[in-house]
């Protein structure tokens, strides 16, 4: 389980550290294999997920019917976009370019970790993101029932 946030930073090589807290997690989870992809949900961020919880959500995307353009759109942005990556043995990974440009990733990023995978954020996006308040009008019937 990925939780907690941590401000790193990519090098001119396009590499990023795995924080130490999470590398014998990471190593004993997935044996360093993670998948790269798009958030096609929110811009200025890329999802990071263990190789094993990958699978399972890759097969889940192209179940849908690609007739549909909304699926076909979720399939290109999470499975066509998905890259392997494994940590070296100095506990970097290498961030695609593609990826990193469509992103905005630059050298300050912020890395999330989410429950089942991780949130690679560009600097900018994740401040705006936070900055960002839940209006009451945006509250669902789910969110009440939590109890902060």
């Amino acid at each position: 389980m990925f939780q907690g946030e941590t401000a790193i930073t990519i090098d001119d090589k396009g590499r990023m550290s795995i924080p130490t807290a999470y590398r014998e997690l990471i190593s004993a989870q997935c044996g360093n294999r993670l998948v790269f992809t798009y958030n096609p949900f929110e811009p200025g961020c890329l999802w990071l997920y263990p190789v094993r919880d990958w699978e399972k959500v890759r097969d889940e995307v192209n179940a849908l019917p690609p007739m549909i353009s909304v699926h076909r759109n979720l399939q290109l942005k999470l499975v066509g976009a998905a890259t392997p990556a494994e940590v070296d043995g100095s506990g970097r990974l290498l961030v695609p370019a593609s990826q990193r440009s469509a992103a905005g990733l630059e050298k300050k990023a912020v890395l999330l970790g989410m429950g089942g995978r991780f949130e690679l954020w560009s600097e900018d996006a994740h401040s705006a993101q936070v900055k960002r308040i839940i209006g009451e009008a945006e509250v669902t019937p789910d969110m009440l029932k939590l109890r902060l």
